[in-house]
C-alpha cells in the first residue's frame, strides 16, 4: 500500500471515528463470508456498524482522540464495532451474536474514552443509562412510598379504632334509652 493510500485511509478513519468515545473490537476472520454478511446485517438492524480496520493505520488515526487507548487492543485481525444507542447495547448485541456465531472472537472495548480497556463481556454486564436512571428514580421515590404506606397503614388502623369506638358508643347509647 502506497503512502498516499495509507494517508487517505488514515484520514478516513479519523473522519469516521475521531469524534467517537466508545467502540469494541472483534475478530471476524474465522467466520465464513455468509456468516460475516449475516452478522453485519443483524447488527445493522440495531444500527451497529462493523468495519475491518488496518491496525497500524487505525492506531495512527486514533492518536490524540478519545479512542487512543483502544490502540492497545489492536492485536491480530480486528474489526471495529460502533453505533447503537450505547456501547453497552453494542456489547450485549455482540455477546448475543457470539451464541449464534461461535467462531466470532470478542476482544476489547472502550467506554466513554476511559483509558482502561474492558473485555466485551465485561462491558455487556455493565448497567446502561436507562437502568441506572430507573434505579435512581426508585431510590428517590422509596422514602415517599414508605411514608405513604405507614400513613395509610396507621391511618387505616386509627380509622378502624375510631369506628369501633363509635359503634360501641352508638350501641351503649341505644341500650340506655331502652332500659329507661
Amino acid at each position: 500500500m502506497s503512502k498516499v493510500v495509507k494517508d487517505a485511509v488514515t484520514q478516513e478513519y479519523g473522519k469516521r471515528y475521531g469524534s467517537l468515545a466508545d467502540a469494541c473490537l472483534v475478530d471476524v476472520t474465522r467466520l465464513n463470508v455468509i456468516d460475516v454478511t449475516q452478522l453485519r446485517q443483524a447488527l445493522r438492524k440495531k444500527r451497529i456498524e462493523v468495519q475491518v480496520v488496518k491496525n497500524s493505520l487505525a492506531r495512527r488515526a486514533f492518536a490524540g482522540t478519545r479512542l487512543a487507548p483502544l490502540a492497545a487492543g489492536f492485536d491480530g485481525p480486528c474489526a471495529l464495532v460502533t453505533g447503537g444507542d450505547s456501547i453497552i447495547d453494542v456489547a450485549r448485541a455482540l455477546v448475543e451474536a457470539k451464541k449464534t456465531y461461535v467462531k466470532l472472537e470478542l476482544k476489547k472495548g472502550i467506554c466513554d474514552g476511559d483509558p482502561a480497556l474492558l473485555t466485551v463481556d465485561e462491558i455487556s454486564k455493565l448497567r446502561g443509562k436507562r437502568e441506572i436512571l430507573g434505579e435512581v428514580a426508585l431510590l428517590i421515590s422509596s422514602p415517599g412510598r414508605a411514608i405513604s404506606g405507614c400513613l395509610r397503614g396507621a391511618g387505616g388502623r386509627i380509622a378502624g379504632c375510631v369506628k369501633t369506638l363509635a359503634d360501641k358508643a352508638e350501641g351503649a347509647g341505644a341500650s340506655e334509652p331502652a332500659a329507661a
